[in-house]
């Protein structure tokens, strides 16, 4: 069978199992295989393909048939326009997060001079790292509960070179961490436990996505805790799904002097901004 074959069969099986991006799935978990690029299996659609590499490829393409997040399968994703391993430890990361980096790098140019940056709950570690790629003057404390995360996102620390810049902490919100800061990111649970999500999306860590309180619960007290970790003219901002939007604006009305929400790449209220 060559490439283009493969690709419509995949593709159309993909899309019998729920997949929203079944030709796109296909693509990316075929150039996994062969080990090209994308680009590289339009260039070569008539190569035909050994059964060694069917049968790697028909593996693949059945786990995603289940649900496997095809970011699991390839072991990498892009965000921000940089690359990232992933594991099963993390998140995998999302365009609706790009908002939030974006305005933490609006923010820290904002600045004249050095910028202290928390990011809690890095998971991976893309918040941090596309925080001080793209602005340079920032220095980053990330933390997380989880070890294997930590990991995760030291090694992509390191590929990305910015171990100088960026420390890792492991402990519970900002616990770990000392001083004070002029700006807190936070991508923390926010899903309501028994929502219904895709298999993609449970595939993931439970413990990264689920909150009490109808998913406010984590945020809640991420914002109890946040000012007084603050220096002048502090900022926060954290990753929230529409449906805990009113919760968790009555918890930055308590603890902060003014608050705003961001919408996402689809218009959705995604990212709460709040300071004093």
């Amino acid at each position: 069978m060559t490439i283009v074959e493969v690709l419509k069969l995949s593709a159309d099986y993909l899309q019998k199992h729920g997949s929203d991006s079944s030709r796109l799935d296909a693509e990316l978990l075929l150039a996994h295989t062969l080990r090209m690029r994308r680009l590289d299996l339009y260039l070569k659609f008539d190569r035909s393909l050994s059964e060694a590499e069917l049968s790697a490829y028909r593996g693949l393409v059945g786990r995603r048939a289940k649900g496997d997040p095809v970011a699991y399968l390839v072991g990498h994703k892009e965000f921000m326009g940089l690359d990232f391993e992933v594991t099963a430890a993390v998140l995998v990361p999302n365009p609706d997060t790009e908002v939030l980096v974006q305005r933490a790098v609006a923010i820290a140019r904002e600045s004249a001079g050095a910028f202290r940056v928390a990011d809690i709950g890095t998971g991976s570690g893309c918040i941090a790292i596309a925080i001080a790629h793209y602005a340079p003057s920032t220095e980053v404390w990330a933390t997380d509960v989880s070890g294997e995360a930590l990991a995760v996102a030291g090694r992509n620390i390191a590929k990305h070179g910015l171990s100088a810049r960026i420390h890792l902490e492991r402990g519970d919100l900002m616990q770990p961490l000392a001083g004070k800061f002029d700006l807190v990111c936070a991508n923390l649970p926010y899903v309501a436990a028994g929502t219904a999500l895709p298999a993609e999306v449970t595939a993931q860590p439970a413990g990264a996505l689920y909150a009490e309180s109808g998913g406010a619960a984590v945020i809640d007290r991420f914002l109890d805790e946040a000012p007084a970790r603050l220096g002048p003219g502090g900022r926060v901002l954290a990753e929230l799904d529409p449906s805990v939007v009113q919760a968790v604006s009555q918890s930055a009305e308590r603890n902060f002097a003014g608050h705003r929400v961001h919408r996402d790449i689809n218009g959705r209220e995604r990212v709460l901004e709040a300071w004093f």
